[in-house]
């Protein structure tokens, strides 16, 4: 993977803009997944495509596309990942990606606590659906036992 994000680098640094609008998507994408890599290395190596001013003129270009695309990675593994190199990387590509969209980038935060507020709340009801399964069980078995 490291390798592979060097070569696309080298690439990067020579695409005209209107070829890298038709690749954006399924590029970032795949930058993002390498962000939330548990492997030093990868994340390292695709943060610091942001280190690159030609790649970052690009992206700034493009933030409408990329900044979602990497937004929750990035978010999440601010928040998970073991490596503190890469959490200080994880926050200067952050703090750039606000300086490009203040705007989006506040969406996107918001956004993305909405959604784990959700899953959080998801969580919770199965939970308690569960305990209310099991105390059902229980005194299932304890009128089993009783009419025995």
């Amino acid at each position: 993977q490291v390798m592979f994000l060097g070569e696309v680098e080298e690439v990067l640094d020579v695409i005209e803009p209107t070829q890298f609008v038709k690749i954006q998507e399924p590029l970032f994408k795949q930058i993002s997944r390498c962000v939330a890599s548990p492997h030093f290395q990868v994340a390292e190596r695709a943060l610091y495509y942001w280190n690159n001013e030609y790649i970052l003129s690009l992206i700034e270009e493009n933030s409408n596309v990329i900044l979602p695309i990497m937004f929750g990675n990035l978010y999440k593994m601010s928040k998970e990942h073991w490596n503190q190199t890469i959490l200080g990387l994880i926050f200067n590509v952050m703090k750039t990606m606000m300086d490009m969209n203040c705007e989006l980038f506040g969406e996107l935060t918001e956004s993305y606590n909405n959604e784990r507020q959700r899953e959080k709340k998801k969580e919770e009801e199965r939970e308690e659906l569960w305990k209310k399964l099991e105390d059902l069980e229980l005194k299932n078995s304890q009128n089993n036992i009783l009419v025995k």
